[in-house]
């Protein structure tokens, strides 16, 4: 954030012309019809919930930061990890003399006032130590007086808020005293604070700031770093680091918020693929962090209720080990009305019971709860430590669904209601896991409720949500689940190639019989296909489709045909043939944020010429197309590409190549092709 009171427009309007561009349409709200059926798969396990998962943002200007109150209202709604001194704010920020030149700094909102609210509500902290103006030896004293002097065990530090925002891509809100401002000196300075602040105290875990995939910067180089900021950045601060940490407004309006949550599972794919590509060894032991969400419409009424708990379910089942509301308390913004309800325009989850410069609209008294506090309550009923996420799904856009498998057995579902107009009723079905017929614990939010509603009745298989709701079902097993194995270990693969892959687990446990296989299945969407089964802990999977992302559980059973909980999930992507009767060079350049120039050279590799060609390629998501080309004929089709010949590049030589060129448009994550076929034939890539 750049300011306590207001949010810059640039990345919201970058966002909203990458969505003309694309040709973005959210479902739009229209009479219920048929039921909804959702679809809660037990055996498509996802990542499992953390300590840390709940999060908000606390800030220096926010006089209530420390009040016994607000830290109960915290506590109460969960919440696990706690920011501090809060965004922009941080590269202002000197800790020793509780100052921010610039800014302003409320009574009482001291580190040691903040330690307090922290354990009071019994969370965990992040820090984020100043880059603007700061230096290495500050953070490392700060390190010091925290963990060595007062004992608080702050685990977390992040070097910087929004760095990426420092004039060095054109636009500057982020406090940068260096003269240098590019993303190389950033993670060379990054190395200097790591190196300092684990002098002090080897067992912290320091964060560097990386961008959103899909969001401006995303994709651009500026001046001499040898690519975009995440690149940058990685490249040279790779092995020092152990986390990164990531910021997500998606802008528009609330129906076009709440549609991209569907970016983050592309988001955080593509995020890992970077720490793999440039972070050095070992990079799958560096964990992402998203500490700033929040929306531009509705953020005190059920619109932001409905995207928290939406949006923090989707990081977390993808394996994000926190996620953190902006902010805590805010102040007033622009007055509207939203879905019947008034919304002050406050970033906050609470009240600061301000009012407008006029007087005329009053917010209700200090720390009443908005929505999204309600939203981030619901979370806590729903995803607790320990729980795993287990895929869910719907066959409606309107209508999402997140479910978790907890220890003794119980499963529960949350369900999103996005229709601002209309209830929808919902069929649950149920794989590899049997409801029993007690009534459900059943938690709702509906739209302008001052909290949520919790009963237990109805069936666990149909229901009816309310418009603009958020409803979480907790539901027990039918049968005990004594004696079953555990489940297998973190899968890996190795000798992926574009057809196979060998998928390798560590031995599940046995429970009341020795254990029989192992089952390695495939998630899709929500439904699993079985791949193969083996009584090794290793199996081969064969016939797989070039460039394919594939995410796959192992299941123990046992000669009493118990089965043990899924896996932790293991995604890997298949490529292309290491060798073919044709390459294709698909490259990408001058990326300007939602769009870029491209290109695809073709070589024959044959022993015949070509006479006349096709190249077909299919795009990872829905949110990639091709806007215009030339040196060829391009068609897209849904997330189908063709590409065919003018009349002077039909002829490829033995050993010859031609070349086309395009321009690409995306408004959410660019996940890049890596499978082409040309006559029908899967080509090589170069």
């Amino acid at each position: 954030m750049r300011t306590p009171k207001t949010r810059a427009v640039l990345l919201a309007g970058l966002l909203l012309a990458a969505s003309a561009l694309a040709g973005v349409n959210p479902p739009t709200a229209s009479a219920a019809a048929d039921p909804v059926t959702v679809t809660v798969n037990t055996r498509a396990g996802l990542a499992t919930v953390p300590d840390t998962a709940l999060g908000v943002n606390h800030a220096i200007w926010d006089s209530n930061l420390g009040t016994a109150e607000t830290s109960d209202l915290l506590r109460d709604a969960g919440v696990q990890m706690m920011r501090y001194p809060g965004g922009s704010y941080a590269d202002i920020y000197h800790w020793k003399d509780h100052t921010a030149p610039g800014g302003y700094v409320a009574p009482g909102t001291d580190f040691d006032t903040f330690m307090a609210a922290v354990r009071r509500a019994g969370a965990q902290p992040m820090i984020i130590a100043n880059y603007g103006t700061g230096t290495p030896a500050e953070a490392a004293d700060w390190v010091r007086y925290a963990n060595v002097t007062k004992g608080y065990d702050a685990r977390y530090w992040t070097i910087g808020n929004e760095n990426y925002g420092n004039g060095h891509y054109g636009s500057a809100w982020e406090a940068d005293d260096h003269p240098d401002k590019s993303a190389t000196q950033y993670a060379r300075l990054v190395v200097e604070y790591a190196d300092a602040m684990k002098a002090v105290d080897p067992s912290i875990k320091v964060g560097a700031v990386l961008t959103m995939p899909g969001n401006w910067p995303d994709g651009i180089t500026a001046g001499s770093d040898p690519g975009p900021w995440n690149q940058t950045v990685l490249s040279i601060a790779g092995p020092k680091i152990d986390f990164v940490d990531v910021h997500w407004y998606p802008g528009g309006t609330a129906a076009e918020s709440l549609a991209r949550v569907n970016h983050l599972p592309d988001a955080t794919y593509l995020l890992r693929q970077q720490l793999a590509r440039y972070a050095g060894a070992n990079a799958d032991r560096i964990g992402i962090s998203f500490t700033e969400l929040n929306v531009d419409a509705g953020r005190n009424t059920q619109p932001a209720a409905l995207f928290l708990a939406d949006v923090y379910s989707a990081l977390l089942e993808n394996g994000v080990f926190t996620a953190q509301w902006w902010n805590v308390h805010n102040g007033m913004g622009t007055v509207t009305q939203v879905a019947g309800q008034t919304d002050y325009g406050d970033f906050g989850m609470l009240s600061s019971g301000a009012c407008t410069e006029d007087g005329s609209v009053c917010q209700p008294p200090l720390n009443t709860p908005f929505a999204p506090y309600h939203g981030l309550s619901m979370m806590k009923l729903f995803a607790k430590a320990g729980d795993q996420f287990v895929r869910a799904g719907t066959d409606e856009p309107l209508v999402t669904a997140h479910a978790v498998r907890r220890g003794n057995g119980d499963l529960a579902v949350l369900l999103v209601n996005k229709d601002p107009d209309n209830a929808h009723p919902v069929t649950i079905d149920y794989t590899g896991f049997t409801p029993s017929t007690a009534a459900p614990t059943v938690s709702t939010l509906t739209n302008g409720a001052t909290g949520i509603a919790t009963s237990q009745s109805g069936s666990a298989t149909s229901r009816t949500l309310p418009a603009y709701s958020l409803t979480t079902l907790v539901l027990r097993p039918a049968n005990a689940a004594a004696g079953r194995p555990t489940a297998p270990g973190q899968p890996t693969a190795s000798g992926v190639t574009d057809r196979a892959a060998t998928i390798t687990w560590p031995a599940a446990t046995p429970g009341g019989s020795p254990i029989a296989k192992y089952e390695v299945h495939r998630q899709h969407g929500a439904v699993s296909e079985q791949l193969g089964e083996t009584a090794t802990t290793s199996f081969t999977v064969r016939n797989l489709v070039p460039g394919s992302r594939y995410t796959v559980n192992v299941l123990a059973r046992d000669t009493a045909g118990r089965v043990s909980w899924a896996s932790p999930p293991l995604t890997f992507a298949t490529g292309s043939p290491a060798a073919s009767t044709c390459t294709v060079r698909f490259t990408t350049s001058n990326d300007w944020g939602n769009g870029y120039i491209g290109g695809v050279d073709i070589t024959n590799n044959g022993t015949k010429p070509i006479s006349g060609w096709t190249l077909t390629w299919t795009w990872p998501t829905g949110w990639q197309q091709v806007s215009s080309g030339w040196s060829a004929t391009w068609e897209q089709i849904g997330t189908a590409v063709r590409v065919t010949p003018t009349d002077d590049n039909r002829q490829i030589a033995v050993g010859a190549s031609v070349s086309a060129g395009f321009v690409g448009a995306y408004s959410g994550p660019n996940v890049l092709p890596t499978a082409f076929t040309l006559n029908g034939t899967v080509c090589a890539t170069g």
